[in-house]
């Protein structure tokens, strides 16, 4: 049956305040109005929820467990109406960002505790991808913000140049390759190459070297094991693998064409879907969290 919240709260008013004179003054009614709720609730669960017969009024057991469980309807209500005030405000609904897997999440997790802190009603989700895939889960899904590294300009889309990270070759310390001097095309061939897959049916990352040997793994974490393993030979970001090539686990593979590179990654949203005020504040975020990173060093 419909429970009428609002003689759910005539109720709760009349035990909170020891009366139905003070419910009545607190709810701003006049105490028949009160009373009534109350008896049309208790026609209407067909239960005598108030004993009337002492000086103060009081719960009946029964009305003792169902106005305990009421209070969380009431609160329930209550959480509801503020959330749609909220939205009203301005606040999305959702927001859905994407961003590349071979960036740092240390941006991306303090955005999101900062708006856990300040309270943000807006339900976020991140969805992690790679390369080309990025752009393609960004697009398929209709997503409100991308930080992306293979970044397809589209005149309906706006993006903002994040700090350049490096990324560097390199194998185990005891991998073939890294004794091998500077090696060439043809060297690296001989050995095995070690990827990430994407999403998207755009094929390889632009970066790779065209091998037969691939081993195509799910993100950055997997890639370093499998380095640290001697499986193969790939490219890192400089800040995942900065501390293993210093104490030598790792080494740097002297690749004639080129053992670094540098790219700049890119924070894109839509211009046909302005964001509201979570997407807003989370780009702010991120802008802020990637510099802080960029000043501690921890971006490459």
């Amino acid at each position: 049956m419909p429970i009428d919240l609002e003689s759910l709260a005539a109720l709760d008013a009349v035990v909170r305040h020891g009366g139905f004179g003070r419910a009545a003054q607190h709810l701003h009614k006049v105490q028949s109005a009160v009373s009534y709720q109350v008896r049309k609730l208790e026609e209407q669960l067909g239960l005598t929820l108030l004993d009337r017969e002492g000086y103060r009024v009081q719960l009946t057991p029964a009305g003792e467990a169902l106005l305990a469980e009421g209070r969380r309807l009431l609160g329930h209500a209550d959480h509801f109406e503020a959330l749609a005030r909220q939205f009203t405000d301005g606040w999305e609904p959702r927001l859905l960002l994407v961003a590349d897997g071979i960036l740092s999440l240390d941006a991306v997790l303090s955005a999101l505790k900062t708006l856990a802190d300040e309270h943000v009603p807006t339900r976020v989700q991140v969805k992690i991808e790679f390369m080309f895939g990025v752009q393609y889960r960004f697009e398929k899904e209709q997503a409100d913000l991308m930080i992306v590294k293979d970044y397809e300009p589209d005149r309906l889309l706006h993006a903002e140049p994040l700090p350049e990270i490096e990324c560097v070759l390199c194998a185990s310390s005891d991998h073939p390759l890294a004794t091998a001097g500077e090696v060439d095309l043809a060297l690296l061939h001989e050995h095995v190459e070690l990827t990430v897959q994407d999403s998207s049916d755009r094929g390889d990352d632009r970066h790779m070297f065209g091998g037969d040997r691939v081993y195509y793994l799910s993100g950055f974490s997997s890639k370093k094991q499998a380095l640290h393993m001697g499986l193969g030979f790939g490219w890192m970001p400089l800040y995942l693998v900065a501390d293993e090539l210093a104490r030598g686990e790792l080494v740097e593979v002297r690749y004639r064409g080129g053992s670094r590179y540098r790219f700049t990654p890119m924070l894109v949203q839509r211009l046909d879907k302005p964001l509201g005020r979570a997407g807003r504040r989370l780009a702010e975020l991120l802008r802020a969290a990637v510099q802080q990173g960029e000043a501690d060093g921890r971006l490459g």
